[in-house]
């Protein structure tokens, strides 16, 4: 590997960086930033988004359809211990969370952990882990707006008695035919997007403070009928129960590694971004743990298992009213909504970061002078993700999508450690607390999760990864940028 000087930024001109390993191509942390500009003026993007923005986009990807829509089948596994669920979740998060802050902080580009496994652990493992990303980002998009669908239709019932057809709001494993609020939320997104970001990032920030005060609100309705013999039995299930259902709550914190894809379009992101992701985590959990507690301790387990659109229903029970609930179904809309923006935000700067390396076609690294956004490819983005978000099944996709994000936390883990050896000097605004611990008990925890999404996810998680290396052989190998210094 070509070793730089700290002081002196690497030109992208310069040939690309090597790895002393034979067989991987790795490209030097320097150098990605180099490219990037992410310590100048970005890749013909803009630096518009401040610390307290980034935040509200962070908790913009993360609170959504696993509190609004998910909690129901958390509780369905774990009964009223569906804290704990939530409590070993965030466990998991945080000791990544810190691996991506390091990593965030010393790498501040588009790429998150997608050029966090090219700089330490090479092009291939970087291609499976932007493969995941694509499962992560675009299977949750898909998931999210079939979660919208359930209640933007409560908030019609609210305010109109009315709603729509099954036919027209949901796919065919759900009872219709085609999930039309679904194809609008995606579309409504990528509209906002290609606008720019500093609308993209206005937008998020307005709907991330919106729909905390829902929850906050929802909390403060429930607690006042709130009964402690509700939660009891506590662990129904017992411990097995607690962990599948932090299997399952582990899709409630799904999107704060979004908030490292904003590397280039962040104010000083090396401080930034490190400090974003550990207050949106630590946020998410209060709030889950919170909504979860007030909702069974209001009702009982039972009145929020597999209840569609839970919360709104709760609120409906508790005053006596649709009025309520149709104001959580208000918010339910907004806050879905924002993470069907944020995640799809995210997804395109992993494809344009990937696009820069030549793993995938050019198009979608072109960014628009107008707008400073990359236009087309927001649009393919939202055109391929439509398809699913249409026709989908919620619990198809929930498992699949959470053993690939916990398969991408299990690299940023791994990577930290390499990047620690491989390269001890390089600037880092953030270190990860009890180094190797920290990032061994968040692969140890990662692996847990994984374990608890059953044999058959497994099963499609590995014919996932076969399809990932076909691709990466049959197309991404050679067209590689650094295919030319392949030492293979």
């Amino acid at each position: 590997m070509l070793h730089q000087r700290r002081d002196r930024p690497v030109s992208p001109l310069r040939p690309p960086s090597l790895s002393p390993r034979p067989g991987l191509r790795i490209k030097s942390p320097d150098q990605l930033v180099a490219e990037s500009g992410a310590d100048l003026e970005g890749h013909g993007l803009k630096r518009t988004m401040g610390l307290f923005q980034l935040v509200c986009f962070g908790v913009g990807a993360i609170v959504g359809t696993g509190i609004f829509v998910g909690l129901s089948d958390t509780v369905a596994e774990a009964g009223p211990a569906v804290v704990l669920s939530f409590v070993l979740a965030a466990i998991t998060c945080i000791f990544t969370a810190f691996s991506f802050a390091e990593l965030g902080g010393a790498i501040p580009v588009s790429g998150s952990s997608y050029s966090f496994a090219y700089a330490t652990l090479g092009e291939r493992i970087a291609f499976l882990v932007g493969w995941c990303l694509l499962l992560e980002y675009g299977v949750s998009v898909s998931a999210v707006a079939v979660g919208w669908s359930q209640y933007v239709n409560e908030l019609l019932n609210s305010l109109v008695g009315w709603h729509l057809p099954a036919a027209l709001s949901a796919g065919p494993g759900d009872g219709g035919v085609i999930n039309l609020p679904a194809i609008v939320v995606v579309m409504m997104a990528a509209t906002l997007l290609v606008r720019g970001i500093r609308e993209s990032a206005g937008a998020t920030a307005a709907m991330a403070v919106l729909k905390i005060g829902i929850l906050i609100a929802f909390c403060v309705i429930a607690f006042t009928a709130f009964e402690a013999g509700n939660l009891t039995p506590f662990a129904t299930h017992g411990p097995a129960g607690v962990t599948a259902g932090a299997s399952l709550a582990f899709f409630s914190y799904i999107g704060f590694d979004a908030i490292t894809t904003a590397g280039e379009e962040v104010k000083n992101p090396r401080r930034n971004i490190p400090i974003a992701i550990l207050i949106c985590i630590g946020v998410a959990t209060l709030l889950y743990c919170a909504v979860a507690l007030t909702a069974i301790g209001a009702l009982g387990a039972d009145a929020v298992s597999d209840k569609p659109a839970a919360l709104s229903l709760i609120v409906d029970q508790v005053t006596g009213s649709t009025v309520g609930g149709g104001i959580i179904a208000f918010g339910a809309v907004v806050a879905i909504a924002s993470v069907v923006l944020a995640v799809m935000y995210g997804q395109t700067r992993i494809l344009m970061s990937m696009s820069r390396d030549g793993l995938v076609p050019r198009v979608f690294e072109r960014v628009s002078p107008r707008t400073a956004t990359p236009v087309a490819n927001t649009w393919i983005v939202a055109a391929v993700f439509a398809v699913p978000a249409a026709f989908a099944s919620l619990d198809v996709v929930v498992n699949l999508t959470t053993i690939g994000t916990l398969g991408i936390m299990v690299a940023v883990n791994v990577a930290v450690i390499a990047l620690r050896r491989g390269n001890p000097g390089l600037k880092r605004s953030f270190r990860v607390p009890l180094y190797p611990l920290s990032p061994i008990l968040g692969v140890l925890f990662c692996l847990y999760l994984m374990y608890g999404t059953g044999w058959a996810t497994w099963v499609q998680f590995a014919v996932f990864l076969a399809a990932g290396a076909a691709v990466y052989a049959g197309y991404s190998r050679s067209r590689s940028r650094l295919a030319g210094a392949d030492q293979d």
